[in-house]
């Protein structure tokens, strides 16, 4: 790894190198703050001024970022990334001439952003028309069309034009930008001002159906009841280079690297903090990257008040999760069941986490909650029911247990996974055998390559006595799933049933090497595997009061 010229190798090394590693592994806080105190040694430097620009606007602070490209600049150098500190900055403080003049002499951001930034900035300097030539200039470009009549349309909308803007929308000249949910809300604030209210409902219900969040039920409810909403999404040029910046960012995620999709997050949260889609977005990038403790701090500046706070609550809860901050999340859990309780994916979430935490009464009591929130059965409620019954089963309330898995089966009848826990569940209870063999079977046509899955049928097929057929789909199971404990331990017994008891024992010593001590599983007891290795399955049954091996084979 070579050091920057005119990096000395007696202290200002061991910053530089703490830097590119906290850099590498993503961790943009120390990486700004390793890169700072390299400066302090070399601060001419131009390496070292660009990687921390490039710190320091992943980690959000775009006014320190812009402090060293002003370094940079002084120093005779230029990059892409100090452009964009500085033309952000330039923005932030409304000084749209600035900005015009940075990507006219090519000071800009890059093709992707400057001719929609350009235009914002004339509309901000209070030129509508060239405004509008610079979009449509913008629209000429391959692959940009649908984002610049998306961001004309809400220029238009922002001065007022609605009737422009709403021409755009209908000429589906946006494309999928009017398709996405801010795309959808703006219209429909387009065509409240325009006094079509009905329209607007209209337009909400068939892109979101009746399934809204809190955000979109209180719009939707506001124009049923003839309300005219204010056109919010923009109002100012400011805010429209914001979303110049989220719109980029969304489009960005799926085809580049979060890293740099992170960049336009934070560009756009930087000229609007009150953008609160711009604010999960960062946090959701921030997840992906595993900056956990960067994440939960994106997440709290969601104002409380915020029709999204509950989202980002969720967000924050799942962050901590990860962090193994289990109480923590359990707490931001429960302070939002009490604010927001009446929301379905709240008391799932709580109940999920209270189930992997195996708080089972618990679980089952949120889950209940959330279920008696719907109206009617419906099919996406299957995974409720089917967590609920987990944790009956768990608690020993297989009639409660049994009945939901059944339900969840009425609504999703070829659930792989709700099949194979409830035929798995029968087979270890000895009963509805042949209906659990059934059960298995179509969860393995479902899902061939899941060890669990083919794990259960071979073990339902033990169960059965069908020792040779239960050979073959466990010989699978184990190649799917190597190092589980329980499936070796099953393949053992079913070697041990058909009188291989070599490779019995070696799959029980190996079920035995790959137990987690600390958090073994409910299906898998070490001592009996033990017992097992030292007299044998046979034994082990006899002393369980259990049949033996070859009268449950159906030979005497």
């Amino acid at each position: 790894m070579a050091i920057p010229a005119g990096v000395s190798a007696n202290g200002l090394a061991g910053d530089y190198l703490a830097a590119r590693q906290a850099a590498i592994m993503g961790d943009y806080k120390a990486a700004a703050e390793y890169y700072g105190r390299a400066i302090l040694f070399d601060p001419e430097n131009p390496e070292l001024l660009e990687r921390a620009i490039l710190a320091n606007v992943s980690l959000g602070d775009l006014d320190r970022a812009a402090a060293l490209a002003d370094k940079l600049v002084l120093e005779g150098f230029s990059s892409q990334l100090a452009n964009m500190a500085l033309v952000v900055r330039d923005a932030k403080e409304e000084k749209y001439a600035a900005v015009s003049a940075a990507i006219k002499d090519v000071r800009g951001l890059g093709p992707l952003a400057d001719g929609l930034i350009d235009a914002w900035a004339q509309l901000g300097q209070g030129d509508m028309g060239a405004a509008v030539v610079a979009f449509d200039e913008v629209g000429k470009l391959q692959g940009l069309g649908p984002f610049a009549a998306y961001h004309k349309a809400m220029a238009l909308a922002s001065v007022g034009d609605f009737e422009s803007a709403e021409a755009l929308f209908a000429a589906d000249e946006a494309g999928g930008m009017s398709l996405t949910r801010r795309g959808v809300m703006a219209r429909a604030e387009i065509l409240s001002q325009l006094d079509r209210a009905t329209d607007a409902v209209t337009l909400i219900d068939r892109s979101f159906g009746q399934d809204l969040d809190p955000e979109l039920a209180a719009m939707r409810a506001a124009l049923d009841a003839g309300g005219k909403l204010p056109f919010s999404h923009i109002r100012s040029a400011r805010d429209g280079m914001a979303e110049v910046f989220y719109t980029l960012a969304g489009a960005l995620s799926n085809e580049s690297d979060d890293d740099y999709t992170l960049l336009y997050a934070r560009l756009a949260e930087h000229l609007r903090p009150d953008h609160v889609d711009a604010l999960l977005l960062t946090a959701e990038l921030l997840e992906k990257l595993g900056q956990h403790d960067l994440a939960v701090a994106a997440y709290k500046r969601v104002p409380r008040d915020d029709p999204s706070f509950h989202a980002a609550e969720l967000g924050r809860a799942g962050a901590l999760r990860a962090q193994d901050k289990v109480d923590a999340a359990v707490e931001v859990l429960e302070q939002l069941a009490e604010t927001h309780g009446d929301l379905a994916v709240v008391q799932s979430t709580l109940g999920d986490i209270m189930r992997q935490q195996d708080r089972y009464a618990e679980a089952a009591e949120a889950y209940s909650r959330a279920l008696a929130l719907f109206d009617e059965p419906g099919e996406r409620q299957w995974f409720l029911l089917y967590a609920r019954a987990i944790s009956y089963e768990r608690q020993g309330l297989w009639d409660q247990a049994e009945a939901d898995f059944r339900k969840a089966l009425e609504l999703n009848p070829d659930q792989p996974q709700v099949l194979n826990y409830l035929g798995y569940s029968l087979v270890e209870k000895q009963t509805k055998l042949d209906e659990a063999l059934d059960m298995i079977e179509r969860a393995v046509a479902a899902q061939p390559n899941s060890g669990y899955i083919v794990d259960s049928l071979g073990w339902v097929l033990y169960r059965l006595g069908r020792y040779d057929e239960a050979v073959v789909h466990m010989e699978r199971a184990a190649e799917l799933m190597p190092i589980d404990p329980v499936v070796n331990d099953h393949l053992g017994d079913v070697y041990w049933a058909v009188g291989r008891t070599l490779e019995a024992e070696f799959q029980w010593k190996r079920a035995l090497s790959f137990v987690d001590w600390e958090d073994a599983s409910e299906e898998l007891d070490p001592e009996r595997i033990r017992r097992k290795l030292a007299v044998g399955l046979d034994v082990v049954l006899a002393e369980e009061g259990a049949p033996p091996l070859k009268l449950a084979n159906g030979q005497n």
